[in-house]
């Protein structure tokens, strides 16, 4: 008897459309080999939800992903919605979307393939091996905080977390690390924020739930270079809103390409898994996009929202296999390429890979 899964899909504007139709062609691969049924059903965000209804975030569109057991999500925005009033712009949607979907956990892995450890701008000794996972609060801090404004000659936000903001991320960040290496790095500025000794405060009371897991803090400042200096040290990075945006871009960029990591946004409604990176307007229609970070994001789906362990590990089997054997789309062709493929064509060979 398959197992059945409803699963809400959004390709959004630029290469979403490419990138998410090679995600939905593995997710049929391993679907066949494990006796799993996908149901999708496709909703607009973004540019193309403006254009079509006027909304970056059509109400259709929340209710259809909290109906869902998972939401499958490309990217979205593009030079073209740029001159909006702010709260028409797809990225203002995105927010908004964040906030309905009550997905208050980002989870971004930054993981090297040995196989392209000469991709990345540091020396090989450095990140070889690197396999981190950054826990970014997602819904809180100084993006949602009030009271906020400007005038033609100061602007403010503030900064604001409550416990029990910082107490579910928290858990979030000391269960994956249990599945880990049992370590988490709090990252706050508790040495000139209020706020952040709050952090820091709950963070450590939290972590006497879990003794297995090691707690070590760091500031912020000091973990931006500590990235470049020394990756390996780090197991899960946990830390809030602001702070996580700037990290785990730069953490991104260990591996070498943004277009190989995959990111989820979970919570206690749904969840909603997504690439890193943006929707790449000026590679659009080209076929050239790299869909890894998209099917890796599916294999995040299986693993977190649907306890597929098994499927998920076939997928991320599948793209190290594709990886080894010198598969690549045209942002890592200088790295031991064996032969360049287009985004379907990669797609393809992952399947085939399953």
């Amino acid at each position: 008897m398959p197992k059945n899964y409803n699963i809400s899909v959004i390709k959004g504007d630029g290469i979403g459309v490419e990138i998410v139709d090679q995600a939905i062609k593995v997710l049929g691969a391993v679907g066949k080999k494990f006796d799993i049924n996908f149901d999708y059903k496709e909703y607009l965000m973004g540019g193309c939800a403006i254009d079509a209804t006027g909304n970056p975030l059509p109400q259709e569109t929340i209710d259809g992903v909290l109906n869902s057991d998972a939401c499958l999500f490309g990217a979205i925005g593009g030079p073209k919605w740029d001159n909006l009033d702010r709260e028409l712009r797809p990225e203002s949607g995105l927010l908004r979307f964040r906030k309905e979907m009550g997905v208050f956990a980002n989870l971004r892995p930054a993981t090297v393939y040995d196989e392209l450890v000469d991709a990345s701008s540091l020396k090989p000794e450095v990140i070889k091996g690197v396999d981190i996972m950054v826990v970014r609060e997602l819904i809180g801090g100084i993006y949602f905080g009030e009271p906020k404004g400007k005038t033609e000659t100061k602007g403010w936000n503030t900064m604001v977390y409550t416990v029990e903001e910082i107490e579910r991320i928290a858990h979030v960040a000391f269960k994956l690390a249990m599945k880990r290496d049992k370590r988490v790095c709090s990252i706050d500025k508790a040495n000139v924020l209020d706020v952040s000794q709050l952090w820091r405060d709950t963070t450590e009371r939290i972590a006497k739930e879990y003794p297995e897991v090691e707690l070590t803090h760091m500031y912020v400042d000091n973990c931006a270079m500590q990235l470049i200096a020394n990756p390996r040290q780090f197991d899960v990075i946990l830390t809030g809103n602001i702070f996580g945006d700037i990290l785990s871009d730069e953490a991104s960029m260990l591996s070498g390409s943004i277009g190989l990591l995959p990111s989820a946004s979970t919570g206690l409604k749904t969840a909603v898994y997504e690439p890193i990176h943006g929707s790449a307007p000026d590679i659009a229609g080209l076929g050239i996009a790299n869909p890894i970070a998209t099917i890796a994001s599916a294999s995040m789906m299986l693993r977190y929202s649907l306890d597929e362990e098994d499927a998920a590990d076939a997928i991320d089997a599948a793209i190290k296999k594709t990886m080894a054997d010198g598969y690549r789309t045209g942002d890592l062709a200088a790295y031991d390429c064996k032969e360049q493929v287009n985004c379907t064509q990669m797609g393809d060979i992952i399947a085939s890979n399953i």
